[in-house]
């Protein structure tokens, strides 16, 4: 019994002590108040302890953040756009110019009469509208693709708070998928298109090449060779003179105008092709943001891709 009594005493003590301490602090306070009126109505605020003040090692690093938003990035948009932008811009330069080109060289030595090629000009003008219409809207729509990419990666990887999606979100996503395999269809259209121009042209040159071979070169068969360029459908049959042959084919071959025009077509044809490959990636990649995100939208879906 004695070691209990004992205990209880030195509690008793302690807590007559800090009584004590409480006490002398409440007097020097109301002391303090005493003697300056002003100073009643200030705030005392606890100092911070160092347990308090939060570790630099605590919060995320340049690093960390610098990889969550690489993580965001929609690595398969941003190439699809680059790739857009440089098939659109290489197809609309280069056909555009290839047009001319193609004009000039129909209104000097196929079709002199202009009546026979007012219709070809025409159709030739609409089209060189259509082109600065096109570049437009595909520079727009790669942006907005782009837009759309970011936010449907940062969604599906949920890198910003918790998962949170609306029907009109998964709707939006929907229509650009539809309009993204519409385009990809049209755009297939457009590059076999632009690949009768490289045929045409292919096959004057080649015509060119025979005419300048050394097996045919200096004799009387060369003024047989000949390339009608009414066969194509692109002037009509009445049209004056319509039809080149020998010297005066080669020397076609040898100008500016068709030497330009004709690698502006590949060039061209290449930009659709490029196109045609940035709308297939463009279709895979919203595809797939917009299956996870339905995926996800579902109340009993469990499953993390």
């Amino acid at each position: 019994m004695k070691p209990a009594m004992e205990t209880a005493a030195e509690e008793n003590t302690e807590q007559s002590q800090e009584r004590k301490v409480n006490s002398r602090a409440e007097m020097e306070i109301g002391r303090y108040h005493w003697m300056y009126p002003g100073s009643k109505n200030h705030q005392y605020h606890p100092v911070p302890t160092l347990g308090d003040r939060a570790s630099p090692l605590s919060s995320p690093g340049c690093f960390e953040c610098c990889i969550k938003c690489l993580g965001g990035v929609p690595y398969a948009s941003l190439v699809a756009t680059i790739l857009c932008f440089s098939g659109v811009a290489l197809f609309c330069g280069c056909g555009h110019v290839a047009l001319a080109g193609t004009v000039a060289i129909l209104e000097q030595h196929f079709s002199t009469n202009a009546s026979d090629h007012a219709l070809l000009s025409e159709v030739i003008q609409l089209m060189q509208y259509v082109i600065y219409g096109i570049a437009s809207f595909f520079f727009l729509y790669g942006i907005i693709l782009l837009a759309e990419g970011f936010y449907t990666t940062s969604a599906v990887k949920e890198l910003h708070g918790e998962f949170k999606t609306t029907a009109c979100g998964r709707c939006i996503s929907g229509m650009f998928v539809f309009l993204t395999y519409v385009l990809g269809v049209a755009w297939l259209g457009v590059f076999g298109f632009s690949a009768v121009p490289v045929f045409m042209f292919y096959n004057i040159w080649s015509t060119c090449e025979v005419i300048k071979s050394p097996q045919t070169n200096g004799t009387a068969g060369v003024e047989q060779i000949c390339v009608d360029i009414r066969q194509y459908g692109i002037i009509p049959w009445n049209a004056f003179p319509g039809k080149i042959c020998g010297s005066a084919l080669e020397n076609i071959c040898n100008t500016n105008e068709f030497y330009m025009s004709y690698h502006l077509f590949i060039v061209a044809c290449a930009g659709a092709g490029a196109t045609v490959i940035a709308l297939l990636i463009y279709m895979m990649a919203t595809t797939y943001n917009y299956a996870v995100l339905k995926f996800k939208s579902r109340e009993d879906c469990c499953t993390k891709f």
